[in-house]
Parts: C-alpha cells; structure tokens; sequence
C-alpha cells in the first residue's frame, strides 16, 4: 500500500486509452488497488476515459460507502456530490467532447471483496491455513461498485486494465494478460494486467493468495492456466481433468474463437458459489479440488465447462437486463451438457435432460413453474428449463442451422448487449423457420411442457425410450429382474429402475453389491440401512471401495448393524479422509467417540480434532457437518460456540443460516446458553452481531 500516488501515476504513464452510460460513453479504465488485507480496506485510484454523445450537466459512477481523496477532470479538480452508492460529477459536459476522469479513494467493502485468513488469531499462524491467506473478489451481477467506483448496469462496456499492489509472495490473478510482475529491483511490487477488449464491470475480478499453476494450450493456441495451492499438487490432474477436450470442444461446437487473450482458473476459499466466469478468469469453490477416487462422486468437470462456455454467453454478449438471463444461464448450463456428452457420451446427456425435467415437471405440477422471461425466476428455471430450451431449438431447426445461427448471433453482438427477442430473430433469419410457437411453449409458457420434453428424449435416446416402454409394460416392467440386472442395459437406465422399484429382498441386493459398475455399488450402499447377516461377508469389502460416499455409507452401516465388529471396521478406515468435505473422517471421529473400547486413551484427541473442524479454516461444507455432528453428539465445547457465534455472520448466507438456526437451538437451552455467554466475553464486538440481537 506504499507511495499509492507515485504508483498511480507510472500506471497513468504506461496504458493508453481508448467506451459508457446514455449521453456518455466511458471506454476505458485504469485502475489501481492497493488491498490492506488486515484492516480489510482497499486504497484505490481510476482514470476513466470517456467520450460526450450529448450535452450533459453531470456523470455519475456507483460507487458504494467510499471516502473520496481526488477527483479531477482533464487534470483539474472539479465538483462532485457523493452519497453512500454513487458519486455524481458536476461539469457542462458538451457533445464531442472527450474527457480524462482520475479518483483516488479508500473503501471497506462490506461485500465483493473478502479477506480471508487475515483474522488476529491467525494473523501469526499462516501454515495454519490449508489455503493460506486469501484475498478475492465476487462482483456478480453488480457489485464491483463496492470496490471500485464503476457502473452497476451491465450495459457499460469498459476495456478495464488494473494494476495491483501485493507482497511478493503471494501470486496475483486478474482479467486479461499479465504485463508486468514484481521482481527485485523498486520498491512497490506491482503485477499490471491488460485486457484488449470491453466488458461489464461486474465481470472485472482479482485474487490474491499462495499459488501454483498448471500451463495449458488449446488447439487454437491459448494459453490456460490452473492455479492450485502448492500442497495440492497431486490434484492438480483429477481437479482439472478434461479442461484442455473442454475448452476444444467448445470453440469448435460454437464456432466462435475463444474471445480473450487467455484463461484462468482459481480455487478459493470459502467461496460463495461453485463458480463465477470473470472475464478470462474463473474462480471457483477449493470444495472442488479434488483426488482421482473423489471423480466419481463429485468432480469439477461440469463447473469447469459451464463457467468456461459464458466466456462467449454472458461476457461476449451480455444481457440488457434480467428478463434476458436464459441467454447467459440457460446458454452456459446447456454447453456444458454437451461438454459432458463429448466426455462421457450420450446416455449421460440425454439422462440429465430426463432427471432435470422431471425435477421441473414436479415444480410446474405444483403450481409453482415459472417462464424463462421472468426476470424473478428462480435458477432452476433459468439454467434447467434454459438449457431444455436451447435443446429443443436444435431439435427443431437442424443441427446445421442452430450452429450457423449461434454463431451469426456471437458475431453479430460481441461485446454488445442483447435481448431474448434479438437472439430469436437471428434464428428465425439463419433457420427459416418461424419460432413462435417455440416461443410460446418453451420462453412464455410457465408450466413446463413434460409431454415435448418425453417425445424429444424419447426420439433421441434409445435407453430413454426402453425406458417409457418398460414403463407402460405391466409383464417386464420395473421389477422384472431380467431388466434391472441386464448387462447391455445403460446405467442411467438401471440407476433409475432400481430408484422406482423401492425396496430389495435381501437376494436382490446381493447381485447390486457385488456388480462391476462402481455406481451400481454405490446404490445398493444407499439402499442398505441395517445390513443382513447373510450379507456381511459381501458388504464389507465396499467399506474400501473406490469412492468416498460408498466409504461413508458402509461405515456408517457396518458400524450400527455389527457391535461386535466396530473397532476392526474404524481401523480400517482410519486414514481415510474423504472428499473435500472430509465426510469420512467427521463420521470416523464421531463414531470413534462413540466405540468406547476403540482407542479410549486417544477420544480427547478425536473430540479435539472433530471440534477443530468447526473453525474458520475450513470451508463452510466441513464446518457445518462438524457443528452438526457435535450436537448430535452433546459434545459442543467452548472452543466450538466461539467457531458458531463467529460461523452467524459468515458471508456465505446458506452457511451463515445454518449457523443461526443451530445458535437459536442452543439459545433456548438454559445450560447451553450460560455456556454460550460465558465464552462470548472472549470475542471483540464484530463478532457478536448475531449475539446482540438475542439480548436485545
């Protein structure tokens, strides 16, 4: 954060300019961000470059609970008006006229910009953090305002440069190419990062954090880079796993070049979403960096190419406003199926079009669909019911033309905005086909057309349509067991006759729990609960199967239905962890707690570890299941009311829920509550916010 005016100026020496808001086009941005990460402050500057379109007596930026240091036009100080959202610069603009605008401010974002790890009681601690210390941004929708003076409405278009202050130790991830990084020589180590072309301010992005990266490049020639932090090497192959057959595949199926200079991806910490498509830069959840045996449970795949296709849908044309949101969600989630389809075939694509529309069947039955133009819609409707929509589309037009369409309609817009009625239009010009009809079913309707959905699956799917044959097929149906166990039959298909068949004869279970499909397995671990004595010999082998859900099931198992059998089924398990979440070791722990002939001279050290997991080095996934646990258990303590009081204002609101709704449990309990208020004497004001309102 040193010598902020000196840096600003080299930054204002070496870029050069070149786009707005209604009667001004703002074209360019400079930015420069100097993150105070103890303090949780960012100390910035910005030059703006814009151009007149009419007289105008004023411009306004969003700009949200900032302290203003300087604002000068064209190199002199000018008046200006700020409140708590916006600052409004007052000058007789007049058309034609170019104009330089330069802020200098401080902020203390209270959201967009998280600090992560830089707590006083970690402060001293570093390699106490699993990701180390992190800083990272997450401006969807319009919410970079709260970090930089900038335009909330997506439709300002700005090609954005920034320029970061940050320890040399730590790596630096933005939008566009890496110009210039720290080395030995200066004072202020300074990483500058150039896009060549405009987008959305919500779309502009940084993290700062201890990583390493994987070097990638496409057929066509881009460079992709997979961060991950250095102890994480060995996941580096299963995390990113496909990402180079992703990105391929998707500048071929779209027929658009991939339209940044190069890609990122970044897992972070305590991340509120499983991802977010910053413009050349993806950052993602660290809840899915992941080992090979975790790939068959949960794995990045679809996340990776979902966030990778709204480069083109979403930040190449970008939507007017909400009513046009189907075009980037429903766009991104539909590419990423077929993504999936390149990578794991047809029955997986058409499969999950069948489990999403029933999902969505169920909703519409209940009165509660809702149209893809409603700018209030749920995701559910804007990502599912979007990508059913766009697969139909296809289906109707012809391959041929969906594609020649697609990519008239990118060429046409990019980096413009669009509306739903644009994009209709380009496929109705492309295709010759009048798509009124489509519209009125698929975007306006609100109950979700189940019958279209069942002839489109039914006509594309050779194991969808054995599958509503053997529907309707009383003789050699669902519980013929020459279906559910026919080899040659696809597993999605098997998978979702075993789930309607309901429950298994003992005899019947035995062929799912010894089969070769892994998936298989892992249904029959589902379906188990108390497991059969004649079972035993061949259930206890799925205790180590390849994968974690299948471990956590059959522990659980095999524990409750053998008592005299548990310390032989915990040491067998004891050294493994899980999936990121650690499920199999938090149910290792507190079973172990409760084995009392298992280890007893170590319980103190499972319950420490159990309650450790509750703090805020973890993520939200761990945290939650462990609070969970230990109140299951009565084995809350004072270490672990202070990680839930913390836990209750949380920025990751389902996390933070979670966490109130369990203190309001303990709260009403009088015993629970002398011990809640004993420890909260420890913890500073900030901390007590939920607290407070208790007492209150």
């Amino acid at each position: 954060m040193k010598k902020l005016v000196f840096a600003f100026i080299i930054l204002l020496s070496i870029f050069t300019f070149g786009q707005h808001q209604d009667k001004v086009d703002f074209t360019k941005a400079n930015v420069y961000l100097s993150p105070v990460p103890k303090e949780k402050e960012i100390k910035g500057g910005v030059l703006y470059r814009f151009d007149v379109l009419q007289n105008v007596d004023s411009v306004f930026l969003d700009a949200k609970n900032m302290d203003f240091l300087k604002v000068e036009l064209d190199g002199e100080k000018v008046d200006y008006t700020s409140t708590e959202k916006t600052i409004s610069i007052k000058h007789k603009f007049k058309k034609g006229d170019s104009h330089k605008l330069i802020i200098q401010y401080i902020t203390k974002p209270k959201q967009t910009v998280y600090f992560i790890g830089w707590d006083d009681e970690l402060a001293g601690n570093e390699h106490t953090l699993p990701a180390g210390r992190q800083v990272w941004t997450q401006g969807q929708g319009k919410y970079t305002s709260h970090w930089l003076p900038s335009f909330d409405d997506m439709e300002e278009k700005i090609e954005f440069d920034m320029t970061i202050e940050a320890d040399r130790k730590y790596q630096v991830i933005a939008n566009g190419n890496l110009i210039m990084q720290p080395n030995d020589i200066g004072e202020d180590p300074l990483w500058m990062f150039k896009m060549e072309k405009p987008m959305s301010s919500y779309l502009l992005a940084f993290a700062i954090g201890n990583y390493d990266k994987q070097i990638l490049k496409s057929e066509s020639g881009v460079t992709i880079e997979n961060y991950y932090y250095p102890n994480d090497s060995l996941k580096v192959e299963p995390t990113y796993r496909y990402t180079k057959k992703i990105f391929d595949f998707l500048e071929r199926e779209i027929g658009v070049a991939y339209p940044w200079q190069n890609y990122k991806q970044v897992p972070v910490h305590d991340f509120l979403y499983a991802g977010m498509e910053n413009t050349s830069a993806t950052f993602f959840s660290d809840a899915y960096v992941i080992d090979s045996i975790s790939f068959i449970d949960r794995n990045y795949v679809n996340i990776n190419a979902h966030e990778l296709a709204h480069q083109w849908f979403g930040n190449l044309v970008t939507e007017k406003n909400s009513e046009h949101h189907w075009l980037h969600e429903g766009f991104a989630t539909y590419y990423a199926y077929l993504a999936e389809k390149e990578i794991f075939g047809n029955d997986h694509f058409f499969w999950k079009l069948f489990e999403t529309a029933k999902t969505l069947n169920d909703i519409s039955e209940n009165g509660e669909g809702e149209s893809l133009l409603n700018p209030k819609a749920s995701s559910l409707t804007f990502y599912e019911k979007g990508a059913w929509a766009l697969a139909v589309l296809k289906d109707k037009i012809g391959e041929e033309n969906f594609k020649t369409g697609i990519r008239n309609y990118l060429n046409k817009y990019q980096f413009q905005n669009v509306t739903v009625a644009e994009f209709i239009a380009e496929m109705e010009e492309t295709s010759n086909h009048n798509l009124s009809d489509f519209e009125a079913i698929w975007l306006d309707e609100e109950v979700f057309p189940m019958d279209a959905a069942k002839d489109f699956l039914m006509k594309n799917s050779a194991s969808l349509r054995m599958y509503y044959v053997l529907k309707h097929d009383d003789e050699n149906g669902f519980d013929s067991p020459e279906v559910l166990y026919d080899s040659e039959l696809a597993t999605e298909l098997k998978l979702e006759l075993l789930q309607q068949k309901g429950d298994f004869p003992e005899l019947e279970l035995l062929p799912l729990i010894t089969s070769e499909d892994i998936r298989i397995r892992q249904f029959a671990a589902q379906k188990m609960g108390v497991i059969p004595e004649g079972l035993k010999e061949y259930a206890e082998p799925l205790l180590l199967d390849d994968s974690y859900i299948t471990n956590e099931l059959m522990l659980y198992n095999l524990w409750s239905s053998f008592d005299y059998d548990r310390s032989t089924y915990l040491e067998k398990t004891k050294d493994i962890i899980g999936l990121p979440n650690k499920n199999v070791r938090l149910l290792w722990l507190t079973l172990a707690l409760f084995t009392p002939d298992y280890n007893p001279t170590e319980s103190v050290y499972y319950h420490r570890e159990l309650v450790g997991y509750t703090s805020a080095i973890y993520n939200p996934e761990v945290r939650q299941t462990a609070f969970q646990y230990l109140f299951e258990i009565k084995a809350l303590n004072g270490d672990a009311y202070i990680n839930l009081i913390k836990a209750t204002n949380h920025h990751s609101w389902q996390f933070r829920n979670y966490a109130r709704q369990l203190f309001d449990t303990l709260w009403i309990d009088e015993e629970q509550k002398k011990e809640i208020e004993k420890v909260a004497n420890q913890l500073n004001s900030s901390d007590l916010r939920y607290l407070k309102t208790k007492l209150k």
